[in-house]
């Protein structure tokens, strides 16, 4: 029987509309040109070339260690600071959480930038340990990647294992240690197998987000190259460029990344324990020695994963002679910013406010329709939206330039490339935020109003925004959050006029302009602390609807 043609069908249209302008042609143009040389003859020489050359085969194998090496270092830092602060009472533990989520949401080339600064080859901390005799090898290189890796993306770990151990039914843990049990043998027989399906599912998320960025390797790599950074230097080099080998590892990327999706949606899924508000698990106040230990490693994990912010701030205040650090503080890095660069703070926030705006609107309506219509339409929909929640900046990038350089739509060089690339991209916050709300209210009132005579738009409008208005707006925050700290793509996609602020502190890192670069870094990190504490405030203690 046909599904009567109403309002959400044409939503539905519409959306599928949206994706298949803005993410499948964009897509398919990459998987398209990947299949011809240089020359435009159709060829798979470029498959054969990727998977014989040492060079490529090197950044897949060296793109796989980052991305494993990031899951496990989460996995640790994140699962350590889930059972601390699920389990003892813990000091301050939710100044610790926003530490954490603020370690997600600014920049990874921020922290390699401030990892930098304190472990490079002219780092502090280096250079202060050289005082005592003591030498160390700088940071750059794998070890340094791995280590901001796990400090920025724990906080995927962390949220999903501490909502999944609250929800820890107590009575089973009092059973079994009525049984016996010693505290240790309770941890790994009753908590762990009830949230091993987060703690994977966190974990793959931080694989995931590691194969994708590509500034940390950027910066740190010194030679350790990865499929992203491989595909940015083939688009990009001013000698020997090479687009259909470009698209080609952004081909192998998507579908790399994909299968890590489909593995973390299913493991999301496998996760059905549920507690209840009554019984949960009690906070135990340690004592001696053992509350040090906790509370220590909590807060060194939490200011570790926040040292970015630190650095930024102490360095965008030093006084500066051109690029060169002097002794003392001042604003000099301020009045050069507000002096010279402000036509790309005004570009960042336009095209970051422009996109949120946009993406608040569809994103509210498309996250309506994936609640309330549970079809394989609406399923398959849902499933498509992680696509570009999961797909490389780089890929998105060289996607756009593939589909928007000729034809009949020419974006290439425009503001709009940029505003539409961050739209598609970062769309799925408010999808996720909004559906999440929305599974909270019944139907029933919808129809209820349907029933006194309001359309189903009238029914939307009336009753069920102001319901989730909350949920818009969090992701809404948490878009515009991603938005201005957009790097990847925008790195691709920009021309003079339409540099942001990102593109700008990527590249003022690389000239070695650091004071100008942390008094930059420091105001995206403002600008994203206000949009992230407003989300956090409407989430009240839900902070897993983040992710």
């Amino acid at each position: 029987m046909l599904r009567k043609f109403d309002f959400w069908t044409l939503v539905m249209l519409g959306t599928w509309g949206i994706l298949l302008l803005l993410l499948f042609i964009p897509v398919g143009s990459v998987l398209l040109s990947s299949f011809f040389d240089t020359a435009g003859n159709a060829t798979v020489e470029n498959y054969l070339r990727f998977f014989g050359e040492p060079r490529f085969q090197r950044a897949f194998f060296n793109t796989l260690v980052v991305g494993f090496g990031g899951l496990f270092g989460a996995l640790l830092l994140g699962s350590i600071m889930a059972f601390c602060i699920s389990r003892f009472q813990i000091k301050g533990s939710r100044f610790v959480s926003l530490l954490a989520i603020l370690a997600l949401v600014s920049p990874p080339f921020i922290g390699a930038y401030s990892w930098i600064v304190l472990f490079g080859a002219g780092g502090v901390v280096r250079a202060w340990l050289r005082d005592f005799g003591i030498t160390m090898p700088p940071i750059y290189g794998v070890g340094g990647i791995l280590i901001v890796f796990a400090l920025k993306f724990y906080p995927f770990v962390y949220l999903m294992v501490s909502g999944a151990l609250s929800n820890v039914n107590r009575s089973l843990e009092e059973a079994a240690e009525g049984l016996g049990l010693t505290p240790l043998q309770r941890t790994f027989k009753i908590s762990f197998p009830m949230v091993f399906p987060a703690l994977t599912a966190g974990g793959l998320l931080a694989l995931i987000q590691s194969i994708a960025d590509f500034g940390t390797p950027r910066l740190l790599g010194r030679g350790y190259n990865v499929l992203a950074t491989e595909a940015y230097t083939l688009y990009s080099a001013e000698v020997g460029s090479n687009m259909s080998m470009a698209t080609t590892i952004s081909v192998v990327l998507i579908v790399v990344s994909m299968v890590f999706v489909m593995m973390q949606r299913f493991m999301s899924r496998r996760n059905v324990y549920h507690g209840n508000m009554i019984n949960k698990p009690t906070k135990i106040q340690l004592k001696g020695w053992r509350n040090v230990l906790a509370h220590f490693a909590v807060y060194f994990i939490g200011l570790c994963g926040a040292m970015p912010v630190i650095i930024s701030v102490i360095y965008s205040l030093r006084r500066t002679n051109g690029p060169v650090f002097q002794d003392g503080f001042a604003l000099q890095s301020y009045e050069r910013i507000l002096f010279n660069l402000g036509d790309v703070v005004r570009n960042s926030l336009t095209f970051s406010a422009s996109a949120v705006v946009m993406i608040v609107i569809v994103g509210t309506i498309v996250g309506v329709l994936v609640a309330r219509r549970t079809t394989l339409n609406t399923s398959l929909l849902d499933g498509a939206f992680m696509i570009p929640y999961v797909m490389p900046g780089i890929v998105i990038g060289i996607a756009y330039i593939a589909a928007f350089n000729t034809g009949p739509l020419v974006l290439t060089g425009t503001a709009s490339i940029i505003v539409l690339s961050i739209f598609i991209r970062r769309l799925p916050y408010t999808v996720r935020t909004t559906s999440s709300a929305l599974r909270q209210i019944s139907p029933s009132l919808e129809e209820a109003a349907v029933s006194l005579g309001y359309s189903p738009f009238q029914a939307f409008l009336r009753i069920t925004v102001p319901l989730i208005v909350p949920g818009i707006i969090a992701g809404g925050m948490l878009s515009f959050v991603t938005a201005i700290n957009e790097l990847s793509s925008s790195l691709v996609l920009y021309v003079g006029s339409t540099i942001t602020m990102p593109v700008r502190i990527y590249l003022l890192i690389l000239d070695g302009d650091f004071g100008t670069a942390a008094a930059m870094s420091t105001i995206l990190l403002v600008l994203s602390g206000i949009a992230v504490y407003i989300a956090f405030r409407l989430m009240g203690r839900n902070e897993q609807a983040l992710l």
